[in-house]
């Protein structure tokens, strides 16, 4: 029987998740230059439209028909056979269309991480079929395999409780492999790019934050105890992380930044997201202390000795974040939180933790070469980088025909 306490809560939790994709929207539209605003805004706006069509005509068929182990089929194509009725593979009480929804926005939001990567620099054509094609085939096919019945990760054990392996490393690893195919901005020595807009990048991280929780513990896809944990934990390892990268520069640097603040709370919310539904309050603390030191070093060491220019730190937070939720995950794990889990190391139970980095390793290989194969096509036939004078231009006037600013300071 439907619960209607379970399905408020996880159609409310759909749209939490939906107004994360508009939060990034300006998380990102901050950090980039003045000229270039719009086009972030309408990369994201533009991934809300086509992403949902795409979901409910195939992408929900792909990832979540109960198939094989590497695909869901075409059974549920348009939503064929998806009704009102709970589906109890996935949730018996709730409607099947409220989970359908509810995963939907996950799916928007994955390709819209990327972006980060190539900002201020790529085509709008060239992005729009590079997001579809990238959301049908390294998407909906790594989906299946964590979440679908049937699914291979998932048959192994891999716990991945809200996307940290299906959502950031997923974006993360695309990400990197986009900014170094892409190739830097111009002129990027002489004129070091500075957000333009910093309070844009706190309302984008407070609505990141505030989504987070249907994020997270939307996840339970039940009004429970599960979804408290989650949400609790959610907020504890945030707020850990934000601390902790603000302490990090303060001892670094010799001063706290709201930037920095933003970044840490940002890459907590990443870490804590694999594990939300199998960890308790105190290794939530633990992982969003350090996911910042990691993070840290990823976008202020890593990323300047080896030169990739990825341009709002999408690899450097939501993959390398990623990485470390997950295989966290599998050290803090413990079925004291979740019968329906898994132990952790620490729990007594390290082959757990084998199998979190199997699925790791699995999603930065596949999701890294199909990227690159999806990037050199849509290359090959329309071209992905905009010309040197478009891009000095900044994207908002030659891609869209707009000016974000009427009145400059």
């Amino acid at each position: 029987m439907i619960n209607t306490g379970d399905t408020a809560w996880v159609l409310i939790s759909a749209a939490l998740v939906l107004l994360m994709t508009p939060g990034l929207a300006f998380f990102y539209g901050g950090m980039v230059r003045r000229k270039n605003v719009l086009s972030v805004l309408m990369q994201c706006f533009i991934i809300m439209c086509v992403l949902s069509l795409q979901w409910v005509l195939i992408g929900y068929s792909l990832s979540f028909h109960p198939g094989n182990g590497f695909w869901g089929g075409l059974q549920w194509l348009g939503l064929n056979g998806v009704g009102l009725e709970p589906y109890a593979d996935y949730a018996g009480t709730i409607p099947h269309q409220a989970f359908m929804i509810f995963q939907a926005m996950f799916a928007i939001i994955t390709p819209a991480l990327i972006i980060g990567a190539f900002a201020e620099r790529m085509k709008f054509s060239a992005f729009l079929i590079f997001t579809l094609l990238w959301a049908t085939f390294v998407y909906d096919p790594l989906c299946h395999w964590v979440w679908g019945m049937g699914g291979w990760l998932r048959n192994m054990g891999a716990l991945d409780f809200a996307g940290g392996t299906v959502v950031h490393i997923n974006a993360g690893i695309a990400a990197l492999v986009t900014a170094i195919v892409l190739g830097r901005r111009s002129n990027l020595e002489k004129n070091v790019p500075t957000p333009h807009n910093m309070p844009f990048v706190v309302l984008g991280t407070a609505l990141l934050w505030f989504g987070w929780f249907g994020f997270n513990a939307g996840s339970a896809l039940a009004a429970n105890g599960l979804a408290v944990n989650a949400f609790v934990v959610t907020n504890t390892a945030a707020a850990a992380a934000g601390l902790s990268w603000a302490l990090i520069e303060w001892m670094r640097n010799g001063k706290a930044t709201i930037f920095g603040t933003c970044s840490g709370a940002v890459a907590g919310l990443v870490a804590i997201t694999p594990a939300a539904g199998f960890v308790s309050v105190i290794p939530a603390i633990i992982i969003g202390l350090l996911v910042s030191v990691f993070c840290f070093i990823a976008v202020t060491v890593i990323k300047p000795l080896f030169g990739y220019d990825d341009s709002l730190d999408a690899f450097g937070v939501h993959c390398v974040g990623g990485i470390w939720g997950a295989l966290a995950t599998g050290l803090f794990a413990s079925k004291l939180v979740n019968s329906a889990g898994a132990n952790g190391v620490f729990f007594g139970n390290p082959k757990q933790f084998m199998v979190q980095l199997l699925a790791v390793g699995v999603t930065i290989v596949y999701t890294g070469v199909v990227t690159l194969i999806i990037y050199k096509l849509v290359d090959l036939f329309i071209g992905v980088r905009v010309d040197e004078k478009s891009e000095a231009m900044g994207l908002d006037l030659t891609q869209h025909r707009e000016r974000a600013y009427t009145v400059l300071e």
